[in-house]
């Protein structure tokens, strides 16, 4: 797993280096200032929760927000997960939110994972490379001819697609092999976590759509990316939470503006960006929005 302790700039700008691959925004928020979600609460039936930087950092549950997340539920609030956490089972995740303090139904959980077992399950057979780690389980897919991938060059070559869903342990030497591979003979390469970077305790980890954009850099091939700011993440939360929902009242919550904001509102959906605990923290906020011309309904401090 590759870190760094100070990205915040370096993760921003990496996300302003892919902008024209990015959907773009279909309006503008007002950028209202609030403390947390408790504030504005009254304004909203249903939360749509990113994970990393909103209810943890790393294994660490982010100081208040479990609480918080309690009182919501507790008035009645519909509280769910939308995530591009890929790299672990379901049954994992429902773990590890318990562990953390939280308590979520199972089906409220909507992870890039789920996203894109949707997709495979209408694929037809087909010998996958797999880009995960050792963690990963075939968990939720259907059944998959696949190889996990390491340094053995020929099985880049075997492989028919590329499943990019983990990259803890992703290294320079695998990323060359199944670039040589890719300019030697084109493929497809699903990306189940279309993120740059994920907050971790002391710094930040290297994540799958990091990978993938070198890669379309050095071959042409174009990704398919299967979580946030892309728009089936979205569809998979809309189409659980039912015919009634009322986008107007339906908070999208996350730390980035590049993926959880810019896919709430290409979405339709209402986005607050939390500011002291994700990617973002240390930046100036209102000169983030202005550069990068995406602009949530409101700027809190944390969830």
């Amino acid at each position: 797993m590759l870190t760094t302790q100070s990205s915040t700039p370096l993760g921003f700008s990496a996300y302003e280096g892919i902008r024209d691959r990015l959907p773009f925004p279909n309006r503008r928020g007002a950028v209202q200032r609030a403390s947390h979600l408790g504030d504005i609460a009254e304004h909203y039936d249903t939360f749509l929760l990113d994970a990393y930087g909103v209810l943890n950092r790393g294994q660490v549950a982010v100081p208040g927000v479990p609480e918080r997340i309690r009182e919501l539920q507790a008035a009645g609030k519909r509280v769910m997960v939308v995530s591009n956490a890929a790299g672990f089972p379901h049954r994992v995740l429902m773990e590890r939110y318990g562990a953390l303090g939280y308590t979520f139904a199972s089906e409220d959980v909507i992870t890039s994972r789920k996203t894109l077992v949707r997709r495979l399950e209408d694929h037809g057979p087909r010998h996958w490379g797999m880009i995960a780690g050792q963690h990963f389980g075939p968990d939720e897919f259907p059944p998959l001819d696949y190889t996990l991938l390491a340094d053995d060059r020929a099985h880049y070559d075997s492989a028919e697609g590329f499943l990019l869903v983990g990259a803890s342990e992703w290294t320079p030497a695998r990323q060359a092999l199944l670039v040589e591979s890719l300019k030697a003979h084109p493929r497809p390469l699903y990306v189940a976590n279309p993120d740059l970077l994920a907050p971790q305790e002391g710094g930040h980890s290297t994540e799958p759509g990091t990978y993938a954009h070198q890669i379309m850099d050095e071959t042409g091939v174009e990704p398919e990316f299967y979580g946030k700011p892309f728009g089936q993440i979205f569809e998979t939360a809309m189409q659980q939470l039912g015919d009634d929902v009322d986008p107007a009242r339906t908070l999208m919550v996350g730390d980035t503006l590049h993926t959880d904001v810019l896919g709430g509102l290409t979405a339709g959906l209402q986005t607050a960006l939390v500011t002291e605990t994700g990617v973002l923290a240390g930046m100036d906020i209102d000169e983030a929005i202005q550069t990068s011309g995406i602009a949530p309904d409101w700027v809190l401090r944390q969830a």
